[in-house]
């Protein structure tokens, strides 16, 4: 064989091996799904491979993404962690489909267990008949009790033609973002980023309220009935819960205290000097419970632009049982999202009143305590807005900052007695309103 031809039968090989390795990659955008208790509940699947790295991306609407906190590919195997959830597909690659189990803990009653999971690459959908799909954008009310206390939950629509984003937001937080299409006189949206799965199906009824049938993980059994708010107030239902009034406490003038190991198990108390004159955001919080993890997000922000300037941010978190002799997930939710306030563990979910004992009505996760220079609580906001509740998240963060800004203005207190009960200083705090428009 001449060189000539040696040098073109090895160009063919490498065309050849390229090709394959082409054929063979996971690359791109998936459309994937998992079974839960019967319901198949559809998410969005991001790949991305650089050489032997690979990654995973699980979407939040079009506002945040969950990356892996580690991921493997062996072959046609593939394994996308998303440690700070608990959470992993393992799955097997065959041509343009994923089959295999995700795991997960999203039951009360249940420990992690393992559903059955499938993703074949995304092809976009045919035109949807946009001019046959009804205007449910907007802010909505659902009557419903809880027995958080809450008489009314609101559901929040972004509207594009037929394409639809939704949120239920709760006293805890919302679901995330619920995306979907109308199709056959209803809209079928579902939510998962490692957390939440749930499916939504929204069906408009001839007198102007919806139909929101809820399918996944905590979720009501029976249909729901979703009034606009003007409508809802008219009717005399009652208005969804005050997020800054629901948990209050035992003494406005007991000083707020705790004491608790961090992850390398120092105890930190809010006696230490790192406290003293500080206005402190004390954050009851878990990361098993996905709103949790939305407010992280938001207050490593926060940290950033006010550590500096006094403030300091304590999560007092309450891991359940099984996860404390590791504190695995603990670790790499502190590493996911960056997170550089002092993060302590307070004990197992049972225990949180027991742990809080000034907080009254203390029953959402999270619940953030805005406390004074002064060592008093000065408001308790229950549960976290994230953006997937559009306006109401806009709302929350000017209120968090505005309460912020009047504590750190406040002058610093001078020689207070441990167990004092000098009156508590003057502020302006932030002004509530939970009728924001989207």
């Amino acid at each position: 064989m001449t060189f000539r031809n040696r040098t073109i039968a090895l160009a063919a090989v490498v065309l050849s091996s390229s090709a394959v390795f082409a054929q063979n990659s996971l690359a791109g955008r998936w459309d994937a799904a998992f079974t839960l208790n019967g319901t198949e509940i559809p998410f969005r699947l991001d790949i991305s491979e650089d050489g032997q790295q690979i990654k995973g991306t699980l979407f939040n609407g079009d506002k945040e993404t969950e990356t892996t906190t580690a991921a493997k590919r062996n072959n046609n195997e593939v394994v996308l962690d998303f440690e700070h959830y608990l959470t992993t597909i393992s799955a097997n690659a065959n041509g343009d489909t994923l089959t295999g189990k995700l795991r997960g803990r999203f039951e009360r009653e249940k420990y992690i267990a393992d559903y059955p999971f499938h993703a074949t690459r995304h092809a976009d959908a045919t035109a949807a008949a946009s001019a046959q799909a009804p205007n449910i954008a907007g802010n909505w009310e659902i009557p419903h009790e809880t027995a958080k206390g809450e008489k009314a939950w609101r559901f929040i629509v972004k509207q594009n033609g037929a394409e639809a984003q939704a949120s239920i937001l709760r006293i805890d937080g919302d679901t995330g973002a619920l995306t979907g299409t109308y199709k056959n006189g209803s809209w079928l949206l579902s939510h998962f980023d490692g957390a939440r799965p749930l499916l939504v199906r929204v069906t408009p009824k001839d007198d102007g309220t919806l139909e929101v049938k809820t399918e996944g993980a905590y979720t009501p059994t029976e249909p729901l009935i979703a009034y606009r708010s003007d409508v809802a107030r008219s009717k005399g239902f009652a208005e969804p819960e005050n997020y800054s009034k629901h948990t209050t406490v035992r003494d406005a003038n007991e000083r707020f205290s705790f004491k608790f190991p961090d992850v390398n198990g120092k105890l930190v108390s809010s006696d230490d000097a790192r406290f003293k004159n500080k206005v402190v955001l004390a954050i009851v919080t878990g990361t098993w419970c996905p709103n949790c993890h939305d407010e992280a997000r938001y207050l490593v922000e926060l940290d950033k632009k006010y550590r500096d300037k006094g403030l300091e941010i304590v999560a007092l978190n309450f891991e359940e049982p099984e996860q404390q002799d590791s504190l695995a997930r603990e670790k790499a939710f502190i590493q996911h999202y960056g997170v550089k306030y002092t993060y302590l563990l307070a004990g197992a979910p049972a225990e949180m009143w027991e742990k809080v004992p000034q907080a009254v009505n203390l029953n959402t996760w999270p619940a953030t305590l805005f406390v004074g220079k002064d060592g008093r609580v000065r408001l308790v906001h229950s549960g976290f807005a994230s953006p997937s509740s559009g306006a109401f998240n806009d709302q929350l963060k000017q209120e968090f900052t505005a309460e912020i800004e009047a504590l750190l203005a406040e002058k610093d207190v001078k020689n207070l007695a441990d167990n004092g009960t000098a009156p508590l200083a003057s502020h302006t705090t932030a002004s509530t309103n939970h009728n924001a428009s989207y």
